[in-house]
């Protein structure tokens, strides 16, 4: 299964963080890891909404989309009008996106039965994944791609890279955690890329970075400020 959404987040000590752990020599095959896992409700219970398992709450979900809403509206200047979420699950996105910008269109994509199932007609949400993108056409002010690309294996990484620039006609909000990140929660089938092998992809395709987890596609680059990018 590919586009899967991870329900992992970067550990946040209190205490100066620790070095990473080292890496496995060896990365996990997320085909595998996928074939033994099951994204149904008692996935999304234990990692989303279990007080003992659930690694994002409300709160920090609503501040992420304030993040990419905001940056987006900033380069776009105006408000944004569409939102596609790649690998949505349940669609957690979707009541923060229709509180701030009640105007905006919807889309959420992903593999999961149960979501799509339970949440489809409600909140916009269809089936597909990371490696559909390539059959998916137009442009959204605001791309998200939450805690997905480190269960993707190299190649369809690098091919659906390509289409995320393609569709990004604003802002791609990906998050995405890394070899350096201390990870908590569910890192089955979680390929810990260095941060760079990322940067490097996501240039290759045409996206230069524009704060945290932010990406303008290079169609905006004259919009934008030496200091408010990294070329």
């Amino acid at each position: 299964m590919s586009g899967r959404r991870a329900a992992a987040r970067p550990s946040r000590p209190a205490a100066p963080p620790r070095a990473a752990a080292a890496a496995p020599s060896r990365a996990p095959d997320p085909e595998q890891a996928a074939r033994a896992k099951r994204y149904d409700r008692g996935y999304f219970d234990k990692w989303y909404r279990s007080r003992t398992h659930r690694v994002h709450d409300p709160g920090e979900i609503r501040r992420k989309v304030l993040l990419a809403i905001s940056t987006a509206e900033y380069f776009l200047r105006r408000p944004i009008d569409s939102v596609l979420d790649i690998g949505c699950g349940e669609g957690a996105w979707f009541p923060h996106v229709r509180a701030l910008r009640r105007d905006a269109r919807y889309t959420g994509i992903d593999p999961s039965d149960y979501a799509v199932e339970r949440f489809g007609a409600e909140r916009n949400i269809s089936k597909g994944s990371f490696a559909d993108l390539r059959g998916r056409s137009g442009e959204y002010d605001l791309v998200v791609c939450s805690d997905v690309l480190h269960y993707i294996a190299d190649p369809e990484l690098r091919r659906g890279a390509t289409h995320l620039h393609r569709l990004t006609g604003g802002l791609a909000f990906v998050e995405v955690l890394t070899k350096e990140d201390e990870i908590i929660g569910d890192v089955e089938g979680l390929i810990r890329r260095p941060a760079q092998w990322y940067r490097e992809v996501f240039a290759n395709a045409g996206f230069i970075q524009a704060g945290a987890y932010c990406w303008l596609p290079d169609s905006m680059k004259d919009d934008a400020a030496e200091l408010e990018v990294l070329r």
